[in-house]
């Protein structure tokens, strides 16, 4: 993985720990050749409006340590899920539920899973 999406992945997980996100899992798909990014980052929120801040707390995050932003930010209208596209690294920040529905970190069986420890 580039020394850049690395940089990112580190600010984004500031950003979600910054604001308590839950259950984060890097999943590193770069060595996919039909994988659509280096990484997904997949974390889980307690309600709406934890969804809606974690987002942005990962959007400041990136913005100040990476200087990134995201090409496309879906879902913050509902804040069920809210999907973050910084082109190498695609963030999903999901409530309990509609996390355990979709299983993202099994949709690419081949990728290394790494669990970032909650900080609460």
């Amino acid at each position: 993985m580039k020394q850049s999406t690395q940089q990112l992945l580190t600010s984004i997980q500031d950003g979600l720990q910054d604001k308590k996100g839950h259950d984060i899992v890097i999943a590193d798909i770069s060595s996919i050749t039909e994988a659509i990014c280096e990484a997904f980052v997949i974390c889980t929120a307690n309600s709406p409006s934890h969804v809606q801040a974690l987002a942005e707390s990962v959007g400041e995050k990136a913005r100040e340590l990476s200087d990134a932003r995201p090409t496309a930010v879906s879902g913050m209208a509902n804040a069920i899920w809210v999907a973050m596209d910084y082109t190498d690294v695609i963030v999903h920040i999901f409530l309990r539920e509609a996390r355990e529905f979709y299983d993202l970190e099994h949709l690419w069986a081949d990728a290394e899973l790494t669990a970032v420890p909650d900080l609460d």
